[in-house]
C-alpha cells in the first residue's frame, strides 16, 4: 500500500507481502477498506486514544501542551497516510466508493476532527476555552493545517516543511489556542 497506494493495491499483492493466501485476509477482514483502517490503526500514530484520553482528564496538562501533542501526532500521521491514501481521492467513483465503505466500518478522516472538537468542548466545560469559541471549526483548522503539512511541502524546492515537526506543532498550538482564547 505504500508504494502502490490503496487504490491500485490488490488484495492478492497484501497476500503475497503478507505470506499468506487472499482467503487468509478475508478470514480476518471483510474488505480492503476494513484492511487499510487496520494498517492505519496498527502502523501510524494513533491519533483517536490521544484525544479519548484528553477529552475524559483534559486538565492535566495546559491546554498547549495538549495540542501541540495532537497536533504532533496529527501531522505524523498525516505525513505518512498521505501516501497510502492519495490515490482513493484521484477518481471520483473510486473516492465515493471508498467514502462508502468507511461509513459501513464506522471510520473516515472526519473522526480525528470529531474527537478533536470532543477534546475542546471538554476544555471548554473546563472554563480553559472561551466557551462561545466553534470547537468545530477550531479542530477542523488544526487537522487541516497537519494535512495539508503532510500534501504541501514535498513540492516546494526543499521538498520539505520550513519547519521540524516540533516547531510545527507548537506554532499550530499557538496560533490555534489564540483564535480559541
Amino acid at each position: 500500500m505504500l508504494s502502490l497506494g490503496m487504490a491500485r493495491t490488490t488484495t492478492k499483492e497484501i497476500a503475497r507481502a503478507a505470506d499468506c493466501s487472499e482467503a487468509a485476509l478475508y478470514k480476518y477482514f471483510a474488505s480492503k477498506q476494513e484492511l487499510f483502517v487496520a494498517v492505519l490503526g496498527e502502523r501510524l500514530p494513533r491519533l483517536g486514544p490521544l484525544m479519548e484520553r484528553l477529552a475524559r482528564d483534559p486538565g492535566t496538562r495546559s491546554v498547549e501542551d495538549n495540542l501541540t501533542e495532537i497536533a504532533r501526532v496529527a501531522a505524523l500521521f498525516y505525513e505518512q497516510s498521505f501516501p497510502i491514501a492519495a490515490s482513493l481521492y484521484a477518481e471520483t467513483q473510486l473516492k465515493l466508493r471508498h467514502e462508502n465503505a468507511q461509513r459501513q466500518i464506522g471510520a473516515g478522516p472526519h473522526l480525528p476532527i470529531e474527537g478533536l472538537a470532543d477534546y475542546l468542548r471538554a476544555e471548554q466545560r473546563a472554563g480553559r476555552i472561551r466557551a462561545e469559541a466553534d470547537a468545530s471549526t477550531g479542530a477542523a483548522l488544526l487537522m487541516g493545517a497537519c494535512c495539508q503539512r503532510a500534501f504541501a511541502y514535498d513540492a516546494t524546492e526543499a521538498g520539505r516543511s520550513p519547519q521540524s515537526l516540533d516547531e510545527f506543532a507548537r506554532a499550530a498550538a499557538r496560533t490555534l489556542l489564540a483564535g480559541l482564547g
